[in-house]
């Protein structure tokens, strides 16, 4: 049972199913970036944060393979955006 003043865990919940379920907060920590890079994948899409389902806080979490799919987009991008474009 957790009480109000205990902290939420480091590295997201598992639900019975086996899913890693991460807040935000616990995204940003977990990947080592700032709170303003999740909310930045959720502007620009990468995360569907009008889909995304609340914890008992009412806080959006998403899934550790949703996170991992958001981090892969952003370098993409990332990547190709420092690519030489050929002549």
């Amino acid at each position: 049972m957790t009480h109000p003043g205990d902290r939420e865990p480091e590295h997201g919940r598992e639900d019975a199913d086996g899913t890693i379920w991460f807040t935000i907060a616990q995204a940003a920590r977990f990947l080592g970036c700032s709170l303003q890079t999740i909310y930045s994948w959720e502007r620009r899409g990468h995360l569907q944060r009008d889909e995304a389902p609340t914890d008992e806080h009412g806080r959006r979490i998403y899934t550790q393979q949703q996170i991992a799919a958001a981090l892969r987009t952003a370098r993409n991008n990332a990547a190709a955006v420092r690519r030489p474009r050929a002549a």
